[in-house]
This record gives structure tokens, sequence and C-alpha cells, in this order.
């Protein structure tokens, strides 16, 4: 996916759908072109890899647009893991993944993501509930997405100058 800068001109919801687009396009070009020794270099003393940021980031999409949000059950390779006794699991597995399998994972993660919420009010609420019972809106999520995704793109900027000094954007 090409980044292309959000419209500083569009309505609410095209706004936020072409930040979060532009922050995925972003994680996806931190990633291109890395073979697997590189996806799963860590940049010390963290263990954090650029694998395992797509790894992760595609449990994220689907954990809050089709569980969160539509109230689907979890889908492997999540559905099967024990959080409770492995709870880096997508950061720690990332390295034993094909690099392309890894990037394709959070390609299709983010095209569930798009093709679900496309055309739905911001409003809308969540069919699932946080531990207080409060549904989040659509609005709520894709803000968190962006949230999360931009955050852990400077993680990526980091790592990705580590392995070989691209910079920038």
């Amino acid at each position: 996916m090409d980044r292309i800068d959000p419209n500083p001109a569009a309505d609410e919801s095209t706004t936020l759908a072409q930040f979060l687009d532009y922050q995925r396009a972003t994680l996806l070009g931190k990633a291109e072109g890395l073979g697997a020794p590189d996806l799963s270099r860590p940049l010390p003393p963290s263990t954090l890899t650029l694998g395992g940021l797509l790894k992760h980031l595609a449990l994220v999409e689907n954990y809050w647009i089709q569980v969160r949000f539509l109230g689907r059950p979890e889908q492997e390779p999540w559905a099967s893991v024990s959080w409770d006794d492995d709870p880096d699991w997508e950061f720690r597995t990332a390295a034993e993944d094909d690099p392309e399998a890894l990037r394709e994972l959070y390609r299709a993660a983010c095209e569930r993501s798009r093709e679900t919420v496309a055309g739905v009010d911001l409003s809308t609420l969540s069919v699932g509930t946080s531990r207080a019972g409060e549904r989040w809106s659509l609005r709520w999520i894709l803000t968190h997405l962006i949230e999360e995704t931009a955050r852990h793109n400077g993680h990526a900027d980091l790592l990705r100058e580590a392995i070989d000094g691209s910079v920038g954007e």
C-alpha cells in the first residue's frame, strides 16, 4: 500500500480512515525489503523487532475490530494462544514466521478492518464491552488504532535505522 497524505478537508470518517491507512502504510514501509534475519533483529536492550510489530499490530487490528467491535470470536493464529502463559506470544513467535507471511498477516487484518468499518457511523457502539461493561464507539476504536499504530511506528523507525540506516517516514 502506498502512503497517501490524508486529505486536510475531508469529513471526520474519511479523516480517521486516511490517518489510520497512512500509519498502516508507514509500518509496512519500515518492514519492506527485509528478510527474516532483519525482521527478527532486536535493538538491545529491548527485544522488540519489526516482525514482532507486524504480528502485534495484526493482532491489534483483529482484536479491536473483529472481536471487540463486532463481537466475533478470535480467529487463528490468535484463538489457540494461552495469553496468560505467554503474554508476548506474537512478539516472541514472529521470528519463526516467514517475512512475507508476516506482512500479509498484517495487510489482511488491515483489509478486514477497512471492509468492516466502511460506511459505518462513527457513533456505532461495539458489541464487546470493557470489564466495567462499557462499549466503545467506532470513533474511539479508530482513534485508538491510529494512536497504537503511530506509537509503534516510532519503534519501527528506530529498529529500521539500526538495521540498515534507513531513516525518515
